[in-house]
C-alpha cells in the first residue's frame, strides 16, 4: 500500500529559475557585435505546498507573471529547474506537456481574453474535460460533470450558464468559468495570475473566497500573483516579494505584511492606502522614490539600491544573499549582514540614526 503524501508536502518547486528574453538587434547592436537580453527573472526559487496559498507580490514589470508562465511550462527556462513532486520536469509540446498540465493549471488575469468569445461555456468546459480524459462515458455523465464544475465555482443553477457566451456574463462570472475550466483537469496546482485585478472591487472578495474554499476542499497548492500586498495578507499563507526579476523577501503573510524587513517591502506597505495610518507630514519617513530599473541593463549589486533610502556602499556592487530572520522570515538585504537587523530601521541600540553614517562609508 502506497504511502499517502503529507497534507502540505511540496508539489511544485522552482530552483534558481532564470528567464532572459532576447531583444531585437538594432543596427547599432550589429555594429557593436552585441546581443542584449531582458533579465525578466533571475535566480528565483520557491515552493508550492499542497493545501496552502503562496502569494507573489510586486510592482508591474517585476517578473511575477513570467514566473507563473515558467511554472506552467509556457516558456522554456534559460536556467534552473522545475520539480514536480520532487522530480525535475521539462515538458515540451505534445504528450509530456499534456501530462504536465493535468496537474498544473493556470488562470489568467483577463477572463474575457482567455475565453473564446465565439464559444459557449458548455464548449469551454466540455473541451477541458475531454482533453484531460474526464468527460465520462456518455452524454448523461458529461452533463453531470459539467454541472458539478459550475456548482464547484458557485455558478448556480448551472443550466442558466452552460449555453451562454462570455459576453453575456459579468467579469466575475467569466473568471469563475475560467477557474472551472482549470478544475476540469483535476489539478494539484493552480497558478492564479492576478485573478481579481480586472474585476470590480465589489466582487473581488467573492472570487478570493472561492479560491480559498477550493484550496481547503481540494487541497490545491495555489500560487497567487498580485500587486496588492493587502490582499496577500488576507488570502495567502506565505508571501514572497519580488522586485526587478528577483525575490527580495519571504515569510508567513502576517509577518511580512505587518513587519516588513526589506526596504522595498516597506515601500509597498507605505504605498497601500490605509485610513488608519494618518501620519503628519513632518513625521513621514522616506521609503524610496524613483522608477523601477531597466531589465535590459539592471543595476549591479542590489537592484533596489538606486531607489533605496538605506542603501550602503556594498549594495551598489554586491548582490545580497538571503539572510534568515526570526520566525522563518528572510530578506535579501545587506542591512541584515553580521546581525545588523537594527540598521533596517535606521536605529541602533543607542537610539541614534546610523543609516546616513553607514551610507557614507
Amino acid at each position: 500500500m502506497s504511502k499517502q503524501p503529507a497534507h502540505n508536502h511540496v508539489v511544485l518547486e522552482a530552483r534558481s529559475v532564470t528567464k532572459h528574453f532576447p531583444v531585437r538587434r538594432t543596427g547599432r547592436d550589429l555594429l557593436a557585435g552585441r546581443r542584449r537580453t531582458v533579465h525578466a527573472v533571475d535566480d528565483v526559487s520557491l515552493e508550492l505546498r499542497r493545501g496552502t496559498v503562496t502569494a507573489l507580490v510586486g510592482e508591474s514589470g517585476s517578473g511575477k507573471s513570467t514566473v507563473a508562465r515558467l511554472l506552467a511550462q509556457l516558456y522554456p527556462l534559460t536556467g534552473g529547474e522545475i520539480r514536480l513532486d520532487g522530480t525535475a520536469v521539462k515538458a515540451a509540446r505534445g504528450r509530456s506537456f499534456r501530462a504536465y498540465v493535468r496537474r498544473v493549471q493556470i488562470v489568467f488575469q483577463d477572463p474575457f481574453a482567455s475565453l473564446n468569445p465565439v464559444h459557449t461555456v458548455r464548449y469551454h468546459l466540455t473541451r477541458a474535460l475531454r482533453i484531460h480524459g474526464r468527460a465520462g462515458s456518455g452524454e448523461a455523465e458529461l452533463e453531470e460533470r459539467l454541472t458539478a464544475l459550475l456548482e464547484r465555482v458557485q455558478l448556480t443553477p448551472p443550466q442558466q450558464y452552460l449555453d451562454r457566451f462570455p459576453h453575456e456574463l459579468s467579469g466575475g462570472q467569466r473568471q469563475r468559468v475560467a477557474i472551472a475550466r482549470a478544475l476540469g483537469a483535476d489539478p494539484q496546482v493552480l497558478l492564479a495570475d492576478e485573478p481579481v485585478s480586472m474585476l470590480d472591487v465589489s466582487i473581488r472578495l467573492g472570487v478570493l473566497n472561492l479560491l480559498k474554499d477550493l484550496k481547503d476542499r481540494l487541497r490545491l497548492a495555489i500560487l497567487y500573483i498580485t500587486h496588492d500586498i493587502a490582499s496577500a495578507r488576507y488570502f495567502a499563507d506565505t508571501t514572497l516579494v519580488m522586485y526587478a526579476g528577483r525575490i527580495v523577501e519571504g515569510g508567513d503573510s502576517e509577518t511580512v505584511t505587518q513587519h516588513p524587513a526589506h526596504p522595498y517591502t516597506q515601500l509597498l506597505i507605505a504605498s497601500a492606502p490605509d485610513p488608519d495610518r494618518v501620519v503628519a507630514e513632518s513625521e513621514q519617513k522616506e521609503t524610496g522614490s524613483g522608477e523601477p530599473p531597466s531589465l535590459i541593463a539592471p543595476p549591479a549589486g542590489c537592484r533596489f539600491h538606486p531607489r533605496c533610502p538605506k542603501a550602503l556602499e556594498r549594495c551598489r556592487t554586491e548582490p545580497p544573499p538571503r539572510f534568515d530572520l526570526e520566525g522563518g522570515q528572510w530578506a535579501a538585504c545587506w542591512l541584515y549582514a553580521d546581525g545588523g537587523a537594527d540598521r533596517a530601521t535606521g536605529r541602533g541600540d543607542d537610539g541614534a540614526d546610523h543609516t546616513q553614517k553607514e551610507a557614507a562609508k
